[in-house]
């Protein structure tokens, strides 16, 4: 009977820890295919939260990239400003804006910022992260431990490559790509 129990509590951790793990795969839809992003709650749990929440809240469907510069990162998530379908919608301030929810105050980790790592966009503050995020086309070790990383792409790399690429030294792109939708796998 002890061993009965044992097997069974094994069988449920093990399926707990599987569920668990499928709620932290996004799937970030781009018009050039299927981006699966893993996230990192144990690293970034506001971070996690606040983008799990927006995402399931539809925020971040049709948000353009609105900096994106080659070799550095696509940045997007201004739900404010960058939202196509929004009467807000105005790409010369997409960038400025975020949701109405307060701040997420900085959760730095050891997480380096390496090719395809998901962090938090912010201001000067550190504890000004809101909604904006970019992902890593390469490493870039000058933003570890300033910038709070919270997840990384595990699929679908080769479509965030595709994104249109912005002016060289701003990002800022002209008539740019958007997040078709993003949802938990």
């Amino acid at each position: 009977m002890k061993k009965l129990f044992y097997l069974l509590f094994f069988f449920f951790s093990l399926l707990s820890t599987q569920l668990t793990a499928k709620d932290n795969i996004m799937i970030l839809k781009l018009k050039y295919g299927d981006v699966h992003i893993e996230l990192y709650p144990e690293k970034a749990p506001n971070h996690v939260k606040r983008f799990k929440d927006l995402s399931n809240q539809g925020k971040y469907d049709n948000v353009v990239f609105h900096r994106v510069i080659e070799g550095f990162m696509a940045q997007t998530g201004d739900v404010k400003f960058g939202n196509t379908n929004s009467p807000e919608f105005n790409l010369s301030l997409a960038g400025t804006g975020g949701s109405d929810l307060p701040n997420v105050k900085a959760e730095f980790s050891e997480i380096a910022h390496t090719r395809g790592v998901l962090s938090a966009a912010r201001s000067a503050d550190p504890d000004s992260a809101n909604s904006q995020f970019f992902i890593c086309f390469e490493s870039a070790p000058h933003l570890d431990r300033q910038y709070s990383a919270f997840g990384k792409v595990i699929k679908g790399m080769e479509f965030v490559d595709m994104i249109k690429k912005g002016e060289p030294n701003s990002g800022a792109v002209s008539n740019p790509d958007k997040i078709i939708s993003l949802k938990i796998k």
